[in-house]
């Protein structure tokens, strides 16, 4: 049952609609992005006033045509009526046919510049807010959001000025005629306006509603896609549905009212006509028997109160419509109100030819409402040397790693880059010294060659092919119907988890860094192909600074220094040998993995 009562429930729909003063802030900000299309649109607005005022000559013209016939019935003159009325009309649709012509270009071009601007400042934006918002919500704001807006400025802009001033013109024009029967014919305006306001104050919410919830429905599906093998392995087939359902059935009810109090425009406005048509009729009667206007002017009247009444009812349905796109850009400019990347400061400079001497001095780093994440973080990675970082989930591993890349800043202490506080050092030009090798290797819907390539944008043909030589992929690769040329998907399907993975590495190799993280590159993975991995990360790291999270203990026994991590501390560093001997939380860790691997064999 689709009660308002269920809306309220789903997202607690009893807030206010928009302020006006927010509706006109956000319309104003959505028309800022036709600016450079200004002068344009002034020719389109000058049509606009031409086909209006042609609309108003039409009716006029057809009045004197009628007191013609009935006064003196002559063929030739109101031959020549009709021919004027034939080329006023004639003109008029040109004159609209080119003011939407140009107002659709225009409206594009504002809507391409505001979808750029969006997807840019999305690029600009940290990566917390990315945690923040499902994939699909995001997508919905780009996409759906953004069509709202488009359709609104593509008709209801100019059907608006056009309403505007049809209404003022005809209004005029039924005075001068009649101001008695003007009189009789208004009397429907308060009738028509309370009724609108009593509509549209309940279309606002609910439209804004409506965009919420097609969002929330747009991220879930997204999110149930793409885990859809852990929803089947889970038998949470019937969760999922249930769960859908409950979205599903938010936005068909916010839908739903919103679509019913619209519904409430044109069948009232039919009503008004009806009305406004019976009192012309029948007061114009009485002032023609009376002798105070002539026929004609009855039907221009009839005409006019047409298009008295249809613009009113346009603008109710474009008022909804303007509400429908206010609620969608208000999405769309809350996220390009987001807070970009902290900007590099003013004394930042470029890094180039780094070393890959790094140090952490007293690193304290909390994400939010002060609860520390990392404490008292000290520790030096030298040039060529490789760091592993090893503790348990939530010890802040990927943490320490985030603040390197400057991702976050550290709430107190210092990192270092060759000497150089991390501060002083621009973010672009400091992560274009850094490769990285995840668990889960991003593939983009492109050829292998182009994935490969994205490391290092202009590399050669020869210099993919080396890198995955280097990286052990070349052969699988030649293997493939396409080769270099085959066509991977965003998931990287075609190709398995281990075979993505030295595609990263070939992809890191190309782009040649100072810097190398590897987060979990080899689990997951099957003994001859992580034997394929481990020598190509070794090619990899060879003179490099490497800094790799790890669980499997036997992955990190080579590298220079271990940090173990507890609750955002280092408990303990070393190499493997010096750890064990300690006998510690990592000797621990040992031996519980080799037992672990004992029981599996």
């Amino acid at each position: 049952m689709v009660t308002r009562s269920n809306i309220r429930r789903h997202q607690g729909i009893g807030t206010a609609p928009p302020k006006v003063d927010d509706i006109r802030s956000t319309i104003k900000r959505i028309f800022s992005y036709m600016a450079s299309e200004r002068k344009m649109f002034f020719v389109v607005l000058s049509l606009i006033v031409a086909s209006s005022a042609l609309s108003l000559i039409g009716p006029y013209l057809l009045g004197r045509a009628v007191d013609l016939v009935v006064s003196e019935p002559n063929p030739s003159v109101l031959f020549r009526m009709l021919l004027l009325l034939l080329f006023v009309y004639a003109f008029q649709s040109g004159f609209l046919w080119l003011q939407n012509y140009w107002m659709i270009g225009i409206a594009q071009n504002a809507v391409y510049k505001m979808r750029n601007h969006l997807f840019s400042h999305m690029q600009r934006l940290p990566i917390l807010f990315f945690q923040k918002y499902q994939q699909g919500e995001l997508m919905s704001r780009l996409t759906n959001d953004m069509e709202n807006v488009s359709r609104t400025l593509n008709t209801a802009v100019v059907q608006f000025v056009t309403s505007v001033l049809t209404i003022t013109g005809t209004l005029v024009m039924m005075i001068w005629l009649s101001p008695l029967l003007t009189l009789l014919t208004v009397t429907i305006v308060p009738v028509m306006y309370f009724g609108m306001k009593w509509i549209t104050k309940r279309t606002g919410k609910y439209f804004k509603q409506q965009q919420n919830h097609l969002g929330e429905v747009n991220g879930y599906v997204e999110e149930m896609f793409s885990g859809q093998t852990i929803v089947s392995m889970f038998s949470r087939e019937e969760k999922v549905i249930e769960d859908f359902k409950a979205k599903n059935e938010a936005l068909r009810d916010s839908g739903y009212w919103a679509q019913v109090y619209t519904g409430f425009i044109p069948k009232l406005m039919n009503m008004l006509n009806n009305v406004s048509f019976a009192i012309i009729v029948g007061g114009g009667g009485l002032l023609a028997v009376n002798g105070y206007i002539s026929i004609g002017i009855i039907v221009t009247f009839t005409t006019y109160s047409r298009q008295f009444t249809r613009p009113l009812n346009d603008l109710a349905n474009q008022f909804n419509m303007i509400l429908s796109a206010v609620a969608g850009a208000e999405r769309v400019f809350d996220i390009i109100d987001q807070s970009e990347e902290e900007k590099d400061e003013q004394y930042a400079n470029r890094i180039s030819n780094v070393k890959g001497d790094v140090r952490f001095e007293e690193v304290d780093f909390s994400y939010e409402n002060d609860q520390p994440t990392l404490q008292n973080i000290s520790f030096q990675a030298k040039p060529g040397e490789t760091i592993a970082l090893v503790g348990p989930t939530g010890a802040g591993k990927t943490t320490i790693i985030s603040l390197l890349s400057r991702f976050y800043e550290p709430t107190k202490g210092g990192i270092y880059i060759d000497d150089h506080p991390l501060q002083d050092v621009t973010r672009e030009s400091l992560r274009s010294q850094m490769g990285v090798v995840l668990q889960d290797s991003t593939m983009f819907h492109t050829t292998i060659r182009e994935n490969i390539r994205y490391g290092k944008l202009e590399a050669t043909d020869e210099e993919v092919e080396e890198a995955a030589r280097l990286a052990h992929a070349d052969e699988f690769i030649r293997q493939l119907p396409g080769g270099y040329d085959t066509v991977l998907d965003s998931d990287g399907h075609g190709v398995s988890h281990g075979q993505r993975q030295l595609l990263s590495i070939a992809r890191a190799m190309i782009a040649d860094p100072s810097l190398l993280i590897l987060d979990e590159a080899t689990s997951s993975i099957d003994t001859v192909t992580e034997m394929k991995i481990n020598d190509a990360l070794a090619k990899l790291m060879k003179n490099r600074t490497s800094f790799v999270i790890a669980h499997r203990l036997n992955t990190i026994r080579s590298a220079d220094l271990i940090l173990v991590l507890q609750e955002g501390r280092i408990i303990e560093k070393g190499s493997h040998r010096e750890l064990v001997k300690q006998n510690g939380f990592y000797a621990d860790l040992v031996r519980t993995q080799m037992a672990e691997n004992q029981a599996l064999s």
